[in-house]
């Protein structure tokens, strides 16, 4: 079961003291963090003049799709069909669950036929209804931005109801910021999404 608000906060203060912060992520040094101190205010960052834009992976032929060259981890696998995998991201995260969703063919967004577009609406009304029943989950945020790799995948993220402010589009960036909670428990909710959403087929691998 998810931890509640409280608990998730208590981890927070034992991890920096009570009205402590916890360190930037990564995310905050990366070019396209629109943000930055400037005379000890933060401000957007200064946007540059136009430029091409970098191949991503899989379609330029300098970066191959790692999903096609290498396969998906298998033990990484939350459940799967003939033509959808879904993953974890390998390890417990800040927020109770972060999922992707991916085509097994080399194929986006705008690229899908009717019958495998059809699939992933079914697939996610479910994955987000399973979601949003286990306890402690405010909401599951739906996002797919597909700037680094052109294969199919979608982001689910799943974030603690209560837990302030850790709401919108940036509880993503929070995943990155908040430590990251029990395995044991983060494995059973994986389970429990796995063996519900693999009772409209698949198999649940979790």
């Amino acid at each position: 079961m998810p931890e509640s608000a409280e608990e998730v906060y208590q981890r927070i203060v034992a991890t920096t003291g009570d009205g402590g912060r916890l360190p930037m992520p990564p995310s905050g040094e990366w070019d396209i963090f629109p943000w930055e101190v400037v005379d000890g205010a933060l401000a957007p960052k200064v946007i540059q003049p136009p430029a091409d834009e970098p191949g991503r992976y899989g379609e330029d032929p300098a970066k191959p799709c790692g999903q096609c060259v290498d396969g998906i981890v298998a033990d990484r696998i939350v459940w799967e069909d003939e033509h959808w995998v879904l993953t974890h991201p390998g390890q417990p995260t800040g927020l109770p669950l972060v999922l992707m969703l991916h085509t097994r063919e080399h194929e986006d967004f705008g690229q899908l036929d009717d019958e495998i577009a059809s699939q992933f609406g079914r697939i996610s009304n479910r994955l987000v209804r399973i979601i949003e029943h286990l306890p402690n989950i405010g909401r599951v945020h739906v996002s797919r931005w597909g700037d680094g790799g052109a294969h199919f995948h979608v982001w689910f993220f799943a974030r603690t109801k209560g837990l302030m402010p850790v709401l919108g589009s940036p509880a993503a960036e929070w995943d990155d910021i908040i430590p990251p909670g029990s395995e044991t428990v983060w494995r059973q909710d994986l389970h429990t999404v796995a063996t519900k959403l693999s009772n409209w087929g698949g198999d649940a691998r979790a």
